[in-house]
């Protein structure tokens, strides 16, 4: 088979590439050229090629031939449309499941689009690849997501600084010999060699004027000198008028001809092309026709409200090769080139109300809940167009709303830094127009808020939802839904920083207004009382918590139309809680169900999933079942770090969790190296200063002593357990799981005296907050017997150590491990587990 012709089959995967143009003609040396430049290793990799060149030279169809006449030679085949930067890792992440990773919907777009491009460069499951960048017109902003590894990458661009950044291949007109070839096999017999010269010569051999002429002669019938003349006169009339100084003017007068012909003949579709003019570049989803005939102004409204208009009107404008239909994806898409001169010889009156057409369109043909997956592909199609179309700066308040939404869609499909771009420039333009404490820019900057907290960026975070919060309350009222969801946001950066307490006490509030208002069984009620819950559990309240994540579970449970992932989300945090109050088996037996509940609905890779799989692995583990959660945690783990990184906070609190998991199996070194590279990431995401960041050197203290240093680990622990009191309270979990510990470090330095004391005063703090039963009241029960012994104090030891037995056997079984370690006279230690923020 030779290089160049068609292939069998085609590759693996074959995704967005538009479908081949059967009048493609000529370019056979810029193929060769270009296959062989795109083959050219240097430095181990393949170069990314350009090809550049003026609008209309047909780069775009360059490359559309290239993928299909060389696809035989690929595994991996993927188009990405950069006009839009901001959509560009969309776009990649989309590549997610075709190289075996998990999609973006489970990862967020930003991960799973770094997990692509690592795919791709790694050269597995694939090394044959293309990847092609249409339309990328600054370097700079698509660099970073140029994949660097064996297969090949292909960029179009009208931008000459390409030349500076990547190999670049220069596209220009067709010769002459290939312009009266693609005229001839258009029109056949219609046109003969001589004729076809002539209007090559008139349209200077450009291949978007040539093939519009040859749509608007085969569509109207006309004679080549009927439409030569033409071509003279309206030439003559836009040069006279010096409308084109930009564009080729053979591209101005062959576009300007077609359009003249149809506005005599069928008015709406120059109707409906001007409106095209002002959405982006990109393809325009057919249904924001079909159902914006309500939704729109007084020019559409005909149009729109007719389908067999509509449908006429598009149907001439993809004859006349003005738009480009694709019936697949129900998709037309206006050539930039067109757009523009249409916009260009609109009057600025007429600008204005088809730009506001547009905005009317996109947001009155909009999902309402950005949220819901299902419907992430509309959102998607739409965003293309939010800039291009000016609708960030219309004031009409459902547009905004939609604005709004378009941004909570890259919020939730994991496109934080686009959303953060986005919302910064809504809460500038807005301000300007509307007043800065206009509801919408307040809204905006909450949306900021909660893009800041996923970032990490917790101070900025905070500053700016409590500034937004009290102008809300001045401004809108304190009970307005607005001002209580800016509530509930300032809430979570409080918790962001470690203020659990006062967290706890916001959502407090919240959550009676919300009752008081909706009623207990309304999604914003049960929301606002899941937030209280785990303010609860961060501040060691686990029997509040589990009541009320009970009372949420089971009205989620009977309620139509709660997502599968709140329910799972309610699930985890409810055995959590009963886990945390020291109910190791039902909570095993909960987590269990969970996990499984999220495999088969949400995927084994999806965030609440590997969050439903590390609690499992956790309660396993504190039931004594060390083997099964050893090789749970030890997936969950590598999942997470794949997935996210070892910076995350999901894969910060795994890696402590697998290195708990490796002391009790006695893998000390392996366990000693995963905190130690877990605990280095805490001050960075959480700051010096987070409980956590303290409660996790709990674990790396413990690992210390465990492997012969005592005395670093009570200097340790010495320190977090004065941080902690100060921060959360001496009688808080993780303050007292500390003090635990550094009563086992002074103890195991022969300071028994200093044990007792330290395990007398956690016991007292214990039971001010904790049942006699709970966990680790039992376990520092069980330590104070052996420092009573080995102080003296055998009546007391002796007495203390019987009820303690008799606790255990109750509460945890005869069996345990820690009950085994009771008897054996042994000491047990306590360690954290780092809950969700």
């Amino acid at each position: 088979m030779a290089e160049n012709s068609l292939p069998v089959q085609g590759p693996k995967i074959w995704e967005r590439v538009p479908k081949r143009n059967p009048n493609f003609t000529g370019r056979k040396d810029l193929l060769t050229a270009l296959r062989k430049s795109i083959n050219t290793v240097t430095a181990v990799v393949a170069q990314p090629q350009a090809l550049q060149g003026l609008g209309g030279v047909g780069k775009t169809q360059l490359a559309i031939e290239y993928a299909w006449q060389y696809r035989a030679h690929y595994d991996l085949v993927w188009w990405v449309s950069a006009d839009q930067p901001m959509l560009v890792p969309s776009v990649l992440a989309g590549m997610a499941p075709a190289l075996g990773l998990p999609p973006a919907t489970s990862t967020g777009v930003e991960q799973a689009t770094q997990a692509v491009l690592r795919t791709l460069e790694g050269g597995f499951p694939y090394r044959s690849w293309l990847v092609i960048f249409d339309n990328a017109e600054e370097p700079e902003y698509i660099k970073d997501f140029i994949p660097r590894g064996p297969g090949h990458v292909l960029i179009t661009s009208r931008n000459s600084r390409w030349s500076d950044h990547e190999p670049t291949i220069q596209v220009d007109v067709f010769r002459r010999e290939e312009s009266v070839a693609f005229l001839r096999k258009r029109l056949g017999d219609a046109i003969s060699p001589e004729e076809a010269d002539r209007v090559a010569d008139k349209l200077g051999d450009l291949p978007l004027a040539l093939e519009q002429a040859a749509a608007l002669l085969a569509r109207t019938l006309m004679s080549v000198e009927e439409y030569l003349a033409l071509l003279e006169e309206q030439t003559s009339k836009l040069l006279s008028l010096e409308k084109a100084p930009t564009y080729p003017q053979s591209m101005t007068a062959a576009w300007q001809l077609s359009v003249s012909q149809l506005q005599e003949r069928i008015p709406a579709a120059v109707e409906v092309l001007r409106c095209c003019a002002f959405f982006g570049p990109e393809p325009i989803p057919r249904d924001v026709f079909r159902r914006g005939n309500q939704a729109v102004g007084p020019r559409l409204a005909p149009i729109l409200s007719d389908p067999i208009k509509l449908t006429n009107a598009l149907s001439h404008l993809e004859r006349l090769a003005l738009v480009k239909v694709e019936p697949t994806t129900r998709t037309l898409q206006v050539h930039r080139l067109n757009q523009a001169l249409l916009r260009d010889e609109t009057p600025e009156k007429d600008r204005a109300e088809l730009r506001h057409e547009v905005h009317l369109l996109m947001s009155g043909t909009a999902p309402a809940d950005p949220d819901e997956t299902a419907n992430w592909p509309r959102f998607e199609e739409l965003a293309a167009h939010l800039e291009p179309s000016g609708l960030i700066d219309c004031t009409l308040p459902d547009v905004r709303r939609f604005a709004l939404d378009l941004v909570r869609y890259l919020y939730v499909r994991g496109s934080y830094r686009q959303a953060q771009a986005l919302l910064n420039e809504y809460i500038a333009k807005w301000a300007e127009a509307s007043g800065a404490r206009h509801k919408d820019v307040l809204a905006a900057r909450i949306h900021l808020g909660n893009t800041y907290l996923e970032l990490a960026s917790y101070p900025r975070a905070e500053e700016l939802v409590a500034e937004t919060l009290e102008l809300m309350t001045d401004t809108l009222g304190p009970e307005q839904p607005e001002t209580l969801w800016a509530k509930t946001g300032y809430a979570a950066t409080l918790r962001g920083r470690g203020e659990f307490a006062r967290a706890q006490e916001l959502d407090a509030e919240a959550a009676e207004v919300y009752q008081r208002l909706h009623g207990n069984s309304h999604q914003l009620t049960l929301r606002a009382r899941h937030n209280l819950a785990l303010d609860y559990t961060l501040t060691s309240k686990y029997g509040e918590a589990s009541k009320i994540l009970q009372e949420i579970y089971l009205s989620q449970s009977s309620t139509e139309g709660v997502g599968r992932r709140a329910l799972l989300l309610t699930w985890i945090n409810l055995s959590r809680a009963v886990r945390l109050s020291g109910q190791f088996q039902v909570a095993t037996d909960m987590a269990e169900e969970a996990y499984n509940y999220g495999v088969a609905q949400l995927g084994d890779d999806h965030p609440n999933t590997l969050l439903a799989a590390k609690d499992f692995a956790v309660s396993l583990r504190r039931s004594g079942r060390l083997g099964e959660a050893l090789q749970v945690i030890r997936d969950t783990h590598t999942r997470l770090h794949r997935l996210y990184g070892g910076g995350h906070a999901n894969t910060m609190a795994a890696a402590l969790g697998l290195a708990n998991a490796l002391r009790e199996n006695g893998e000390l070194e392996e366990a000693l190296e995963m905190a130690k590279r877990a605990l280095d990431h805490y001050p960075e995401v959480f700051g010096d200063e987070h409980p956590f960041t303290h409660a996790a050197g709990i674990d790396l203290a413990l690992l210390m002593r465990l492997s012969g240093n005592p005395e670093a680990a009570r200097k340790m622990d010495d320190k977090a357990l004065a941080i902690l009191s100060a921060r959360v309270g001496r009688d808080h979990d993780y303050a007292v799981t500390c003090a635990i510990n550094l009563q086992n470090d002074l103890a195991a330095l022969g300071r028994h005296d200093e044990a007792r004391a330290v395990g007398e005063e956690n016991y007292r703090a214990i039971q001010a907050n904790f049942t006699h039963d709970h966990y680790l009241a039992l376990v520092c029960a069980a330590n104070l017997c052996l420092d009573l012994q080995a102080a003296g104090a055998e009546e007391e030891a002796k007495r203390l150590l019987g009820e303690t037995t008799q606790r255990f056997e109750t509460v945890m079984g005869r069996e345990h491990p820690d009950a085994l370690a009771l008897l054996a006279g042994e000491r047990i230690n306590a360690d954290f587990d780092p809950p969700p923020i």
